[in-house]
C-alpha cells in the first residue's frame, strides 16, 4: 500500500529553501538604502533647479513691476541663493553649483549676483548645478532681455 503525504509533510520547507530566501532578502536589504540615496539626491536636484529657475524668474518680474533693479545671488561658499527680498535658500551638500556672472557683479567670499533692470535687461550670466556624476543644468540669463533659459550639460 502507498500511504499519501500528511498535510504536516507538504507544508515543511527545506533547508536549502529557506537559505535561498535569506540570502534573497539579504540583496533586497543590501540594495535599499542605494536606491533611497540615489532617489534624496534626485529629488534634492530637483528641487534646487526648481527653486533657481523660480527665484530668478522672481527676480526679473519684480524689476519690470517694481522699476528697480533687483538682484538674484549665489554664495558660493555659503552654498545658498536668494532674491532681494526673499529669504536664503540651502543647496545640499552633494550638488556643485558654479557661477559666470559679469565681472561687476562678483564680490569677495563666492558671492555672485545678476542684476535684473527696470527696463527689462540684466547684468547676463549663468548658472551650472551639477550632480555628483557631473550632469546638470545651466541656468542662462540673456544681458540683452533678461530672459532665462536653461540647457542640459552632460560630463
Amino acid at each position: 500500500l502507498i500511504s499519501k503525504p500528511s498535510m504536516r509533510q507538504e507544508r515543511r520547507f527545506t533547508l536549502i529553501e529557506l537559505l535561498v530566501v535569506f540570502a534573497i532578502m539579504a540583496l533586497l536589504m543590501g540594495l535599499v538604502p542605494m536606491a533611497f540615496d540615489k532617489m534624496r539626491d534626485a529629488a534634492q536636484y530637483r528641487d534646487v533647479l526648481r527653486g533657481m529657475i523660480s527665484e530668478i524668474r522672481f527676480a526679473r518680474q519684480q524689476a519690470l513691476l517694481g522699476h528697480n533693479e533687483v538682484r538674484f545671488s549665489v554664495h558660493l561658499g555659503d552654498r545658498v541663493y536668494q532674491s532681494d527680498g526673499h529669504s536664503a535658500k540651502p543647496i545640499p551638500v552633494p550638488l556643485e553649483v558654479r557661477a559666470t556672472v559679469a565681472g561687476t557683479e562678483l564680490q569677495g567670499q563666492g558671492l555672485a549676483s545678476i542684476r535684473f533692470l527696470p527696463s527689462g535687461g540684466a547684468t547676463g550670466g549663468s548658472i551650472d548645478i551639477l550632480r555628483p556624476a557631473g550632469v546638470g543644468t545651466r541656468l542662462r540669463v540673456d544681458w540683452l532681455s533678461g530672459q532665462v533659459s536653461q540647457e542640459a550639460l552632460s560630463p
